[in-house]
């Protein structure tokens, strides 16, 4: 071994002695922590209704998947009539709300509320974008809509 190779392999040696050790592997053997409480206020829903509820939800996921495909694509017209008829104000009936609002608890009515209203006032942002082509501000309003949802499953869960 010439010595220039052998200095390379003693210089490698005391860099992996002084080397921090590598951090562990997450393994399915290793303990893990009990999940804390779910400390959210439950709302109890008749299971035909809760089933209806959830669907909803992800139908407003799927909406609001679909709304922001439509704002990548600056097609702005589109983006504020799927908000409207799937989450804002209009989209009441289509929801059944009238059937499932005595189940839920007085804020998570108001954070229902919140959500339809901030999707109606997106619609009109989205429709304005469509003319000045202000993208940030259709993003700010979808913003609203997604911190409405983000608050009410902070704050309660479906039994």
């Amino acid at each position: 071994m010439s010595p220039k190779i052998g200095m390379v392999s003693l210089w490698l040696v005391g860099l992996l002695a002084v080397a921090p050790p590598a951090p562990a592997q997450h393994s399915m053997e290793t303990e893990e922590k009990p999940m804390p409480a779910d400390k959210r206020q439950v709302a109890d829903f008749l299971p035909p209704l809760k089933e209806r509820e959830l669907a909803n939800m992800r139908d407003h996921l799927r909406t609001l998947s679909e709304i922001q495909s439509y704002l990548a694509k600056y097609d702005f017209d589109k983006a504020a009539d799927l908000a409207e008829k799937r989450l804002g104000m209009s989209s009441f009936d289509l929801h059944g709300a009238h059937e499932v609002a005595p189940y839920m608890p007085k804020g998570m009515q108001e954070a229902g509320t919140a959500l339809h209203h901030a999707a109606s006032r997106f619609a009109v942002a989205a429709q304005d974008a469509a003319v000045n082509r202000d993208l940030g501000r259709a993003l700010g309003a979808l913003n609203e809509v997604t911190q409405a949802c983000i608050a009410c499953h902070a704050a309660y869960r479906l039994r």
